[in-house]
């Protein structure tokens, strides 16, 4: 194991405080977007859209809270001209509302979460046009505030009440021009007082064979001055064979951070030993000082990173009423305008992660933008944050301690749990966020991590839910079984091998983390789902005509017609198989159409992956379809026979597995 760092000091040069995009008040910055961003990108920042119906300089007294339509139609193209991250022209006879994801004010997030009662919208603009401030409720519907003319340069501040927005709502600003243009040369949302504390941030980023994305991010953050002023270090344990110090672009990038940036190699401990070598690092160091920091942002290593997310994501904690974990939302990397995920709560009774209620997954935002989604503008709050980005204040970690050996998979949620147990509230807040790949192209649950998914679920519901595991292992019994009609023996098989881990209790979790990802690899491959082909021409073609093969069998609709689509699909699998199908797919599926109640009456097929790149032969094999139910049934059965004891177990060993001296062997 070696320790590397930046040798040269930073090259950035230190803003100077006190201008509307800076200082100790500083909430959110008015951020642009890139020069090269694509239309659908630029919505995240602004609404360039026309027909918006604004309300006069001094609207009547009682237009002042009467909801107010705009018109939305067409995009009206690339209308304002930006000539920096944080300036821009506004042309003559145009108008542009910044009521877009980053920089509309997520208003309601802040009056739940922190002291704040009211706060200041800073603009320094030049030239001749004028400003409109906005709000919205809950429910979407938006209200006009006020707003001034601008002639010549002038600051422009006005203040704005935090108090209507118990429920939800947002804040934005929209610029408007006649004959002349308007520039704008920064501008920001401002508390009225400085932030208590300091802002003083330690990124921590694992990494294992991302090097390009990692420099990329590091890049990121020391190419803005401001950005670069909150970080104290960047942590980055290297758990790859390709490392980021080989990559292109991390020469500069670590002059840059200079002594700041802290690379650390490491075996592959996953996920969780990443971000625990991140914590650990901070909060004791090989030399039991650790790191002077006030804030720890976890962010995963395949991003791509809007700087501005880190000020935001220590603004927001810095100001929170109680110390809490902020936590940034995911934008696809993908379809970088889509939302995909507003927030998480987990379902105490089934004990699984899901998306927030009322919320909707992978929202295009330059299709409906902010001011079109009602949904939006509810304040959503959740159980915990994924670590794809996340804040956890300094006291937060020292009071918790670090994360458990769990490789991957639940470690982010079950801190977050652990963290409310405590006292410790999550905030998952609009307008900090990250592009992360999208999952629409992967589905984790059936290939070698899940493993993961069925252990560290268990261990997480032993420490955080319910007394009676009954709906936990009703779900997981309904699994296994769905695993099997897909002909998926290798997920069946991982599942069967996380129940015995988990059955061996707490004492296993350290021992197996340097070992498990190459027993459970080992443990796939035994099977045809977990050996894919490069190409269905592998094998021997079907013989399904055109026609046949591009047909499917429609899904059973209601309890009764799915209770014996069921029945049926159990009796085929405990039949014996056309030999002649063993080496020739009885056809060809695609990942689409990969359901239960077609490869259930299959006795074999090609199925593609989800990425598209390979295909999967499954053939079906009534031996081991009777000794895996029976496996899967019998420890089950034991899991709930000693689900009392195991939690008690699980929840004594807490503090031993999330200490320092917990992970030190592996570390030192």
């Amino acid at each position: 194991m070696t320790q590397t760092s930046g040798n040269e000091p930073s090259t950035s040069p230190v803003p100077a405080r006190g201008s509307p995009t800076d200082g100790p008040t500083l909430l959110q910055r008015v951020i642009l977007p890139r020069p090269a961003d694509p239309m659908s990108v630029r919505t995240l920042y602004v609404d360039e859209r026309s027909g918006a119906r604004l309300a006069p300089v001094e609207p009547p007294a009682d237009e002042k809270t009467r909801p107010i339509t705009l018109t939305v139609s067409g995009t009206g193209g690339r209308r304002l001209k930006v000539t920096s991250r944080t300036t821009a022209v506004v042309p003559e006879q145009t108008e542009v509302s910044f009521g877009a994801y980053f920089n509309g004010f997520a208003a309601g997030y802040w009056r739940a979460w922190s002291t704040l009662t009211d706060i200041a919208l800073r603009l320094d603009l030049e030239g001749a046009g004028r400003v409109d401030v906005y709000r919205t409720k809950a429910d979407g519907s938006q209200i006009y505030v006020g707003g001034e003319v601008v002639d010549g340069r002038r600051e422009v501040e006005m203040a704005l009440d935090l108090r209507p927005f118990e429920d939800g709502g947002w804040f934005w600003f929209d610029l408007t021009t006649s004959d002349s243009e308007l520039t704008l040369h920064g501008g920001g949302w401002h508390a009225p007082h400085p932030a208590p504390g300091r802002a003083a941030v330690t990124v921590g980023m694992p990494t294992f064979n991302r090097p390009a994305d990692c420099v990329a991010t590091l890049t990121a953050i020391g190419e803005d001055p401001v950005v670069l002023d909150a970080v104290t270090a960047v942590i980055l344990p290297d758990q790859g064979t390709q490392k980021v110090r080989d990559q292109a672009g991390y020469a500069h990038a670590a002059a840059v951070l200079g002594d700041r940036l802290r690379i650390v190699d490491q075996p592959n401990l996953g996920g969780s030993g990443g971000y625990a070598r991140v914590m650990y690092e901070v909060l004791h160091g090989a030399d039991g000082n650790g790191i002077d920091c006030e804030q720890i942002l976890y962010m995963d290593d395949d991003i791509l990173l809007e700087p501005d997310s880190v000020l935001r994501a220590v603004a927001f904690s810095r100001f929170s009423r109680e110390p809490m974990l902020v936590g940034g939302q995911m934008l696809s990397l993908q379809a970088r305008s889509q939302l995909s995920t507003m927030g998480e709560v987990v379902d105490r009774n089934q004990f699984m992660w899901r998306p927030a209620p009322r919320t909707q997954a992978h929202h295009d935002l330059a299709e409906q933008t902010l001011r079109q989604t009602p949904w939006l503008h509810r304040r959503v709050d959740v159980d915990y944050n994924a670590w794809w980005m996340c804040l956890i204040p300094r006291v937060v970690a020292e009071d918790l301690g670090l994360p458990l050996p769990l490789f991957i998979k639940w470690d982010d949620a079950e801190y977050g749990l652990r963290a409310r147990s405590r006292g410790y509230r999550t905030a998952t807040v609009p307008g900090i966020a990250i592009w992360h790949m999208s999952f629409i192209e992967k589905d984790d649950s059936s290939d070698w991590q899940a493993y993961f998914h069925y252990r560290n679920r268990l261990v997480a519901a032993a420490l955080h839910g319910p007394e009676d595991p009954k709906a936990i292992l009703r779900e997981t019994f309904k699994r296994t079984l769905r695993h099997l009609m897909l002909m998926e023996y290798s997920a069946v098989a991982l599942q069967i091998k996380a129940f015995t881990d988990f059955l061996a209790g707490p004492e296993a979790l350290f021992p197996k983390l340097p070992t498990v990802l190459g027993e459970i690899r080992a443990e796939r491959a035994e099977y045809d789902d977990g050996r894919p082909l490069n190409s269905a021409t592998e094998v021997p073609l079907a013989e399904l005509d055109a026609l046949g093969a591009q047909l499917f069998p429609e899904p059973p609709v209601g309890r009764a017609k799915a209770a014996v689509g069921l029945a049926r699909g159990v009796l085929r699998n405990l039949r014996t198989p056309d030999p002649g199908l063993r080496e020739r797919p009885q056809r060809n599926v695609p990942w689409a159409n990969a359901q239960w109640f077609v490869l259930s009456g299959l006795d074999s097929a090609t199925v593609s992956t989800p990425d598209g790149r390979g295909v999967t032969f499954r053939r079906r094999d009534p031996a081991m379809f009777k000794q895996m139910v029976s496996d899967s049934f019998r420890l089950h059965r034991e899991v709930a026979a000693q689900w009392t004891s195991l939690r008690a177990r699980y929840r004594a060993a807490l503090p031993a597995l999330t200490s320092r001296d917990g992970w030190k062997h592996l570390f030192e």
